[in-house]
């Protein structure tokens, strides 16, 4: 069954443009992992974390830190959450996150499935 849907779309230059403005964002926004990736990789998992946040229903409480993206099996991308993030998913009864990523175009999108 699916619990919730999330999607998220992000412009790469004005978010680049965003980290070089305020270089401290970084770390609020990502794992020590998911920092140092190029910035399209970043603007999509950036991205991933809306999405994520959508596909709870955008509880309170919720930070970036909660959802990070790390590469699979074969390259794939797989969501791992903690705090919040991850209280909140096992309230709502997710069992598995399905994710899909991409950049193109000057534009990074994130496509998130909460399953229960």
């Amino acid at each position: 069954m699916i619990v919730g849907i999330g999607v998220d779309v992000v412009d790469v230059a004005r978010f680049e443009a965003t980290l070089t403005r305020t270089p401290a964002l970084r770390a609020r926004l990502f794992t020590e992992a998911e920092g140092v990736l190029a910035t399209e990789s970043l603007a999509a998992r950036f991205a991933a974390k809306e999405a994520v946040a959508k596909a709870l229903g955008v509880p309170p409480g919720l930070r970036h830190l909660d959802a990070e993206v790390r590469v699979g099996a074969h390259g794939r991308p797989e969501l791992h959450l903690d705090g919040r993030a991850a209280d909140v998913a096992r309230e709502l009864g997710v069992v598995r996150w399905h994710i899909s990523l991409t950049h193109d175009g000057g534009v990074a999108i994130a496509y998130v499935i909460a399953e229960g």
